[in-house]
């Protein structure tokens, strides 16, 4: 072969094998860069969860109306993530999708329905999305409904002559109904006494004064001021548990 043909093919191919290089580093730098990108997204995406995940998921309860409340991750100024719901009986190993609850923007969910069976212990748990990235669930607390609702106060009806007062009493109901459809009272599931308390506004607008304690609708609190003006305000107490409800609202009148 010629000299000059044979430095021409030398070059040649040195520029192959060189070029034969610069493809195998470009191909070695472009899966370096996409396995750093896809740890970066990983990494991203694992802050998004934790900075989305609820926090404090607790079962509110009043009168066997119960609901689950939380509170948004530590993205609090995300408006656009939604929340998912499940829940379940305590020993059961499956959970259970509230479908109302399913993909919500409310920090609210209600179970009243979930949890009517109320010697029944629960859990309930929460988890949350945005942008196509889920959290981490987020567990509650056991609920028990018979052991852990509120029970509200009582209905205050007042009715007043020259000298006494007839305050008459209703119990709280219960969200579930009796086959008429009628509402059950939570004195069908509670030992519950009333307690009434008297204000005499003349005296002391603060000083309430117990009247009466137990299970009558209706009493007659006599031997009163006329021209004085005083104040109803009744609970309800649970001897069992030791626990009382809030006051009702007053009831207030003037003897004539």
């Amino acid at each position: 072969m010629p000299k000059r043909k044979r430095g021409a093919f030398q070059s040649w191919s040195s520029l192959l094998s060189m070029r034969r290089i610069m493809l195998s580093f470009l191909c070695l730098l472009m899966h370096l860069l996409q396995d750093e990108t896809t740890s970066l997204l990983v990494l991203e995406n694992q802050d998004l969860q934790d900075l989305i995940k609820p926090k404090k998921v607790e079962f509110h309860s009043l009168n066997f109306n119960t609901t689950l409340h939380w509170q948004p991750g530590w993205a609090r100024e995300a408006r656009d993530v939604l929340y998912f719901v499940q829940y379940k009986v305590y020993g059961q190993s499956t959970w259970q999708n509230k479908d109302e609850c399913w993909g919500i923007s409310s920090r609210v969910c209600d179970l009243t329905h979930e949890t009517s069976d109320i010697q029944e212990p629960y859990y309930s748990r929460v988890r949350a999305a945005l942008a196509g990235v889920y959290s981490n669930w987020s567990l509650s607390c056991r609920f028990t409904p018979w052991r852990e609702t509120m029970i509200g106060p009582p209905m205050v009806t007042v009715v007043h002559s020259n000298k006494s007062i007839t305050v008459k009493l209703q119990a709280p109901r219960s969200p579930y109904k009796r086959k008429r459809g009628s509402k059950i009272p939570m004195t069908n599931y509670y030992d519950l006494l009333y307690q009434v308390f008297i204000i005499n506004n003349f005296l002391d607008e603060q000083h309430r004064v117990l009247v009466y304690e137990g299970k009558e609708k209706v009493i007659k609190i006599q031997d009163l001021r006329p021209g004085v003006s005083y104040c109803i305000v009744a609970k309800m107490y649970m001897p069992m548990l030791d626990h009382s409800s809030a006051y009702s609202s007053r009831q207030c009148t003037v003897l004539q």
